[in-house]
């Protein structure tokens, strides 16, 4: 069995409050691209697990998160058989685009699948959230509005046609440390999700680059002014917006023409500040796919 575990972006990520417990409540605007990691996977004699994967630096034992993922159903439901899983990584690792969280994702509908358990996508979202909590949209996937600590999720309209340049820079970004420098009680300014949910619903590109704010960059981009410089790159070279995803490192910039943005990412692949330059367009979830082409 192959399958493609799609990356996401967040084209707007409000921080309303830290809880007692030490979690986050956000609100986010997730949308998944048309970039993705690929798993094969493959029923074995031998029981367990076992994993290979293209990067040597990418675990490929229980603390990698589809390794944990499939192991979580096979212990429910008591499956006997082996699985052999190869993981092809191109998302960038600890890059704000949720690709750990996507390729548990894939492990989860894989694993359901291969082994005919009979789960509802609901059932896989409920099991997901107990390993990441990105991992419960990356199964939904589309255009979403996630609330609580990430798992509430609410389903959008699509993202009207554009295209997606994603660069991300020579650097890796802790989430937790970003998390951990945020003063989120005391944020004096928040994104209007409101306001990007209605632009959305109007198909106004413009309007949804008009609304494009992430308040984790008040942490990020003071720390790596390369962020920053990336982003202005983009903008100079006819980005209608261009933002941190997540909690970075990952810029993405927004683009209603093609040959501005295969300018735009040529421009970008000859300087020195971005390691990983991509150019590619929404996951439209209605179509089960690609909004134009790429």
């Amino acid at each position: 069995m192959r399958l493609r575990a799609l990356a996401k972006i967040n084209l707007g990520l409000d921080v309303v409050c830290k809880r007692p417990d030490g979690y986050h409540e956000v609100r986010m605007i997730m949308q998944t691209i048309n970039m993705y990691d690929q798993l094969d996977m493959e029923k074995a004699a031998e029981p367990g697990i076992r994993m290979k994967t293209n990067l040597a630096y990418v675990p490929v034992n229980e603390n990698n998160l589809v390794y944990r993922a499939a192991d979580l159903l096979m212990k429910e439901f008591q499956i006997s058989d082996g699985l052999e899983i190869n993981l092809k990584k191109v998302i960038p690792v600890a890059a704000g685009m949720a690709g750990g969280s996507s390729d548990a994702a894939a492990a989860l509908i894989g694993v359901n699948r291969m082994f005919r358990l009979g789960l509802s996508q609901k059932d896989l979202m409920e099991r997901g959230v107990t390993i990441g909590a990105d991992v419960p949209y990356c199964i939904m996937r589309g255009t979403a509005l996630a609330e609580g600590i990430g798992e509430k999720l609410t389903a959008l309209n699509p993202m009207p046609k554009c295209y997606i340049l994603i660069a991300k820079p020579g650097i890796s970004v802790s989430t937790k440390f970003v998390y951990g420098a945020l003063d989120a009680n005391h944020l004096t300014h928040h994104p209007d999700i409101d306001g990007m949910i209605k632009a959305i619903d109007e198909q106004n590109l413009e309007g949804i680059a008009g609304c494009m704010e992430n308040v984790l960059e008040t942490v990020t981009v003071e720390k790596y002014p390369v962020i920053q410089t990336i982003k202005d790159m983009m903008m100079a070279d006819g980005a209608m917006n261009a933002m941190m995803s997540g909690s970075g490192p990952t810029v993405f910039g927004i683009f209603d023409d093609k040959e501005t943005a295969e300018k735009a990412a040529d421009h970008l692949r000859k300087d020195s500040h971005a390691k990983q330059v991509f150019l590619t367009t929404p996951f439209n979830k209605k179509t089960g796919g690609r909004t134009n082409d790429k």
